[in-house]
C-alpha cells in the first residue's frame, strides 16, 4: 500500500500556500473568504452503533487531520434514523462522506445521481486487486461509487456455556431445530430471541429460510421483482415459519423489543440462539464474549445448496458534497489495511479486503472459514429489494410473525405492491 504522503505529495505549507493565493485572488475578485475554510474541512455522517468502532473512527480522522492539515468533522447517528435522514441530507446539505449499505440500496441512489463516481480513487489505489469479488457490491454499470467497509456474516449465535449447561446441541437440521427447540423450552429457555421493533430481524428469518428452501436463484428473483409473491414456492416457507411460530419458539411480545434487546436477552442466558450478524457481540460483557458461538442456519431441505446471508456495509461521496477531494483523499487514507482493520475490529465485522491484518476475533475467522464453502450469497432483504418493495415486505413479515393467521391477506398486499412498483 502506498503511503499516503506519497499519494497525496501536497504538505500542510504547500496546501495554506494555495489557500493564500486563492484568497488573495478571492479578495481582489470581491468574492468572500468562507470558502477556504470549506476547503480544510471533511464532514463525515457515519451510522455506528459500536463505541469503540466510533472511537476508531475518530482516530483514524483525527490522525489523518494533523497529517493533511483539515478538519474532518464526524457527525455519528443513529442507526435507525440514519436510514431515513440520508434521503433528505443527500439533496440538500450533503457532507463530503456518509456511510450506507451496498447493493440495491446503494443503487437506489446511484439511479438518482445521488452518489458520486469514484472509479478514479479505485483506479487509482488498485482496489479491484485487493477486493476481488467483493467490488461489485459497490459497482453500477462498470463504476464504482463507494468502497464495502466491512461484511456481516448472518447465522444462529449462541453462548456454549448455555449449551453445555443444559445439554442443548446445535440444530442442523429441521427435525433437529424442532427438537433443540422443544429441549429449550422444557428448561424454560426462549429457542430463539427475536426483536422485530425495527422491522428487519424478521425480514432476515425470512431470507434464511427461503434460501434454505428455495435456494438463492429464486430468492433473488423474488428481490429482483421477477417472481410473485404468491408463488406456490414460498408456502413450505410460511409452513414451517407459521409453526415455529405456533410452538412460541421465538421471543414473546417481539414487536416491543429491538434488537439489542433482543440480543441482551441472548447474553443474559434467557434465550437459546440468536439469528443475527456478529454485531449483536456489543451486548455481551468482555468476560462473557468468550463464550460467544456461531452455527450456520439449520438445512430445511438437503436438495438446496449452502447459501448464507453476506451483507456488505459501504461508504460513499454524495454527488452534492461540497470538498469531494478532501472526501477523496480521506476515503484513501481511511482504507489503508491499518486503518481500516481497526475500524472494523471493535464490531466483529468480516474484511473486504484481502491484505488486512489477522483478526483478533475467531468469529470473524469462523466467518471468513465459512465464507469459502458457500455456493452462493444474498445480502439481506432490505439491501436486495427494490427500497420501496422492502419497506413493505418489512412491515409485512413482522406482523406475520404477531398475526400469522393474517399470511393470505399478507401476501396478497405485498403482491400488489410487487405489480405496483415494477409496473406488472
Amino acid at each position: 500500500m502506498v503511503h499516503f504522503k506519497q499519494i497525496f505529495p501536497s504538505t500542510r505549507r504547500n496546501f495554506l500556500k494555495g489557500a493564500g493565493a486563492v484568497s488573495a485572488a478571492a479578495l481582489a475578485g470581491g468574492l468572500s473568504a468562507p470558502a477556504i475554510a470549506q476547503a480544510q474541512k471533511v464532514t463525515v455522517i457515519s451510522a455506528e452503533n459500536n463505541a469503540e468502532a466510533l472511537t476508531a473512527l475518530k482516530t483514524i480522522a483525527e490522525n489523518f487531520g494533523k497529517e493533511a492539515g483539515v478538519s474532518v468533522v464526524i457527525n455519528n447517528m443513529d442507526h435507525e434514523a440514519h436510514k431515513t435522514a440520508i434521503r433528505n441530507y443527500l439533496v440538500a446539505g450533503a457532507p463530503d462522506i456518509c456511510t450506507w449499505f451496498s447493493g440495491n440500496r446503494m443503487r437506489a441512489f446511484v439511479k438518482r445521481g445521488l452518489f458520486d463516481d469514484i472509479s478514479d480513487l479505485f483506479e487509482k489505489e488498485k482496489y479491484k486487486d485487493v477486493l476481488g469479488a467483493t467490488a461489485g457490491t459497490v459497482t453500477v454499470d462498470g463504476k464504482q461509487y463507494g468502497l464495502p467497509t466491512g461484511g456481516t456474516l448472518w447465522g444462529m449465535f449462541y453462548r456454549k456455556d448455555v449449551f453445555d449447561q443444559h445439554g442443548l446441541t446445535v440444530p442442523t437440521t429441521a427435525e433437529e431445530f424442532v427438537a433443540y427447540g422443544d429441549k429449550c423450552k422444557a428448561a424454560g429457555l426462549t429457542p430463539i430471541a427475536m426483536g422485530t421493533k425495527e422491522l428487519w430481524p424478521a425480514a432476515g428469518w425470512f431470507d434464511q429460510m427461503n434460501l434454505r428452501i428455495n435456494g438463492l436463484d429464486k430468492h433473488m428473483a423474488l428481490m429482483n421483482g421477477e417472481m410473485s409473491y404468491l408463488d406456490p414456492s414460498l408456502k413450505p416457507v410460511f409452513d414451517q415459519w407459521e409453526g415455529m411460530i405456533n410452538k412460541e419458539f421465538f421471543t414473546a411480545n417481539h414487536t416491543s423489543f429491538g434488537w439489542q434487546e433482543a440480543a441482551a436477552l441472548l447474553a443474559q442466558k434467557k434465550a437459546g440462539m440468536m439469528n443475527l450478524g456478529a454485531f449483536l457481540k456489543s451486548a455481551f460483557t468482555a468476560e462473557d464474549l468468550p463464550q460467544l458461538s456461531y452455527a450456520t442456519f439449520p438445512v430445511l431441505d438437503p436438495k438446496v445448496g449452502h447459501f448464507e446471508e453476506f451483507s456488505v456495509n459501504s461508504i460513499h461521496i454524495p454527488a452534492n458534497a461540497k470538498n469531494k477531494q478532501g472526501a477523496r483523499e480521506f476515503l484513501a487514507y481511511f482504507y489503508k489495511p491499518e486503518n481500516l482493520a481497526a475500524y472494523l475490529e471493535p464490531g466483529g465485522n468480516v474484511p473486504p479486503r484481502n491484505d488486512l491484518p489477522p483478526s483478533k476475533d475467531p468469529l470473524v475467522n469462523v466467518a471468513v472459514e465459512t465464507l469459502k464453502k458457500l455456493q452462493g450469497a444474498s445480502q439481506y432483504y432490505d439491501r436486495d429489494s427494490d427500497p420501496d418493495m422492502a419497506q413493505a415486505g418489512l412491515v409485512g413479515f413482522q406482523e406475520f410473525m404477531a398475526k400469522p393467521d393474517r399470511r393470505d391477506s399478507i401476501l396478497q398486499r405485498l403482491e400488489g405492491t410487487r405489480k405496483r412498483i415494477y409496473k406488472l
